[in-house]
């Protein structure tokens, strides 16, 4: 259940898609590609700064320092949503290499090659329903303008930089 990124990087680093549903990064696929009020959905965000900041806060007045677990509510959304996590961070982290032509994306499915420009605007989708994908996994992989939504890259185990 986890995804590579190697070949011509500077960072080959190792990722593990069954974690990123307690990361604050995540969307949820309506957010990437549905219809949701951008308003709404800043004043979310706003919401969700303001709870890490309040949280921080009251970490640094307790001693020794304790987890706050996620409240009821928010485990519920969890485990009904379906969410996607942009991959610029973890591209931009690897450091691919500037004369790097393309990009493999190893599959159960086989090699599929893609451009660079293309796994820039990637979104990997890891979760539906709050629970990891096992079959066709760990990861699908959709474009940010939404032109592959009913057609995935499914089954992506490791991105590879030429």
């Amino acid at each position: 259940m986890i995804v590579q990124i190697a070949g011509n990087v500077n960072y080959p680093i190792t990722l593990d898609p069954t974690v990123w549903i307690f990361d604050d990064r995540k969307i949820t696929l309506e957010e990437a590609f549905g219809t949701v009020d951008k308003e709404n959905t800043e004043e979310d965000e706003l919401q969700k700064a303001s709870m890490r900041w309040d949280r921080e806060i009251y970490q640094q007045k307790i001693d020794p320092p304790v987890n706050r677990s996620i409240s009821r509510f928010e485990k519920e959304k969890i485990l009904k949503e379906t969410y996607l996590m942009d991959l610029k961070p973890f591209i931009k982290t690897s450091e691919p290499a500037n004369d790097s032509k393309g990009v493999t994306l190893e599959t159960t499915q086989g090699n599929k090659e893609i451009s660079i420009e293309d796994m820039r605007q990637a979104l990997a989708l890891f979760s539906v329903e709050g629970r990891p994908l096992k079959e066709d996994g760990p990861i699908h992989l959709y474009w940010e303008d939404g032109s592959n939504k009913n057609e995935p890259i499914k089954g992506v185990t490791k991105i590879l930089f030429n």
